[in-house]
């Protein structure tokens, strides 16, 4: 399926956030920018895909995830899935000392901090699992919860949403957890039609990429770009 053929459900418009990473004031204006468009060009109906990294490098991800954990409780049109920071977080969680040293290393530091934890300039392996626990007490269980609860892909008519992309040759309902939010290559140089237009972050942009097949969304937002919100509806495309 080729973006200009693909379709998105009758009468359904869907909007895509990209990588967040922290920014919540961002955050706050893409959802109201998306308010605004509703309000001037009515819809029967939306659905709102956020396609993840939540966390980690910019200043507030306890707010960007408290903001995010009340949308899942309480808009039945909002979808989040798992960015590769998030599943790093919420492994740290779980598994401290497996996925501790990757997730410091990619700018966890903010993260701690915004849930109160001084970050550690240099951590020793053996610190990391009183560093987990510290971080578990200060989180909300709602926060843990929201984490828990993301997922990995989902599909609107001919768009397949996930974070990083899609191994190419293999079934959509397929695809790996690891590939649908880690893949780089070869879905980024890939041109063949995976059966669905492919709406992805992940990989930072200056400008939202548009291919026949795939539209990444991430234009780096905690890099000093834009949050980027990706509008589609009937086989349009437009970005607010």
């Amino acid at each position: 399926m080729e973006l200009g053929k693909a379709r998105t459900p009758e009468g359904t418009r869907l909007y895509a956030i990209g990588d967040v990473h922290g920014m919540d004031r961002m955050l706050s204006d893409a959802h109201g920018r998306i308010a605004a468009d509703l309000e001037s060009r009515p819809a029967a109906d939306h659905r709102i895909i956020h396609v993840g990294d939540y966390v980690d490098r910019g200043p507030d991800s306890a707010a960007v995830i408290d903001r995010l954990a009340g949308l899942a409780a309480n808009d039945r049109r909002t979808a989040f899935l798992m960015g590769n920071h998030d599943e790093l977080m919420l492994g740290f969680l779980s598994e401290p000392m497996l996925c501790g040293p990757n997730w410091l290393a990619n700018g966890a530091g903010t993260t701690l901090a915004s849930y109160g934890i001084t970050p550690p300039d240099s951590p020793d392996f053996a610190d990391l699992p009183d560093l987990s626990a510290r971080l578990g007490a200060a989180m909300p269980a709602s926060h843990r919860d929201f984490l828990r609860g993301l997922g990995r892909s989902i599909r609107f008519g001919d768009f397949f949403f996930c974070h990083a992309g899609i191994r190419p040759g293999v079934p959509l309902e397929r695809q790996s957890g690891q590939d649908l939010s880690w893949i780089r290559e070869p879905f980024l140089s890939s041109t063949r039609d995976h059966g669905a237009v492919i709406v992805h972050g992940h990989t930072p942009v200056k400008a939202p990429e548009v291919r026949s097949n795939r539209i990444d969304v991430d234009t780096g937002a905690v890099y000093g770009g834009p949050l980027t919100v990706l509008a589609l509806e009937g086989t349009d495309y437009r970005f607010l």
